[in-house]
Formats: structure tokens, sequence, C-alpha cells
């Protein structure tokens, strides 16, 4: 008996000493892969679904999920952000407004093209318009572009990120009635395939939608002639 009480008692020795070793080693693992998540400060506005969703949209990205996307362009935005809560950054350009600003990076991680073409004799005739509406709440307003199967434009360098503060999309959301669902402190609302690391001039048609405020889907800020008018040198020589 007594070698069997001290047998038995060998055995439970044993096991506490290597169960404990096996809680910690899962542990750790747990810890190691929770501090690899990374804090997104960025996240794919609702509006801008249609560019993942839609390979008819324009500047559609192929190749990656709205989840990848995500997950691509936080991590190389919280390499340059010394901020937790993601308002400052060495990326971060400014853009028409203050709630409004701009991210450039290189596109090596989708198909996306550029999504302009400059129009020239041998092309124009391919042109197309037609009245339409970036959402069903919005008013159809009068646009021109190249059908995608008639003309072909190169992959795009870059990746122009634009970018409406949290409380911005919160504002506008509540004037369309609808609510927004995640409390990033950046919402991206259109990604510009292009060649060029700067902002191209925003559509003259965008900034009059702007000036007609947030329930018509626009941003509230209002229209300023010479920048517009300088945005018309640009689109009436180029097209999507």
């Amino acid at each position: 008996k007594k070698k069997i009480i001290k047998k038995n008692l060998t055995k439970i020795i044993k096991q506490n000493q290597i169960f404990p070793k096996l809680f910690l080693v899962f542990s750790s693992r747990k810890m190691s892969s929770s501090t690899q998540t990374i804090k997104k400060h960025l996240v794919i506005d609702p509006f801008c679904f249609k560019q993942f969703d839609d390979p008819k949209s324009s500047g559609y990205l192929g190749g990656i999920t709205k989840e990848e996307f995500e997950e691509r362009v936080n991590k190389i935005f919280n390499e340059s952000s010394p901020s937790e809560c993601g308002t400052k950054s060495s990326l971060l350009a400014n853009g028409y407004a203050d709630f409004c600003k701009h991210i450039f990076i290189e596109n090596t991680f989708t198909s996306a093209q550029v999504n302009y073409l400059e129009i020239t004799k041998e092309n124009e005739h391919l042109l197309k318009s037609d009245y339409e509406a970036r959402t069903q709440a919005e008013l159809p307003v009068l646009v021109r572009w190249f059908p995608k199967s008639s003309v072909t434009t190169p992959k795009a360098k870059y990746l122009d990120l634009i970018l409406y503060s949290a409380e911005q999309i919160v504002k506008e959301n509540e004037a369309m009635g609808t609510k927004r669902e995640s409390d990033a402190a950046w919402g991206i609302i259109s990604v510009k395939p292009q060649n060029t690391p700067f902002e191209l001039p925003m559509q003259p048609i965008t900034m009059m939608r702007n000036a007609l405020g947030k329930s018509e889907g626009g941003s509230g800020v209002g229209l300023d002639r010479n920048q517009y008018m300088e945005t018309v040198k640009f689109w009436k020589t180029h097209a999507l």
C-alpha cells in the first residue's frame, strides 16, 4: 500500500508540474496573438463599399477584400502615427476642409486601374453620359464616363485614400437619417487609383453637391468660385 501511495503521489506531483507549464505556454500564445491585433484608426465607410463589391464601379479595387484592405492600411497608418487616438500621422495630408484628409500610398496590394482618362479626338466618341445618383438618397446629376469595355487604363501606381473625420461622418449620417456603427477616428469615404502621389482636382459636380448641404448627400462646404474654375480646367479634358 505504501508503494502504491508513493507511486500515486509522485504521479500527482508530476502532473502539477506539467499542467502549469502547459497553461503558461497557452496563455503566452494567447497574449502574443492579442498583442498582434492591429488598432483600427481607419475604417471603410459604407459609402465606399461599392469600390470593393461592384466591378463596374469607378475606381474598383480588385484582388482584395474590405477586411484585408483595412488591415493593410491601418498597419501602414499605425507605423506612422504616434497618437493612440489616431488623429496625428505623418501620412495625413490636408483636404478641402478641416475634416477631410488624404493618405497617399503605393498600390502594391490591389489590381486597381487608373480611373480617369484624357479626352482625345481618338476616344471622345466613346464617351457616355447619364443622370446618376451615388446613393438612393441623393439626387441624380449629369455625369460622363468612358465605358470600361471601350478603353484600357494602366494599373494605378498610387491610391489616394480620402478620409472624413468621425464627427463629420456622424453629422452627415444624421442628416441622411442613418447611423454610424464605427467609433474609428477616420472613415475612408473614397479611394482614388491614380499615378500621382498628390490630390487630383475634385470633380466640379462633387463641389456642387457639397454646397447643396448634408441633407442632399454633400458635406455642407460652400462653393469657392476660383477653386471650382480650377477643377473645370482639368475635368474639361478628362473623364472617368
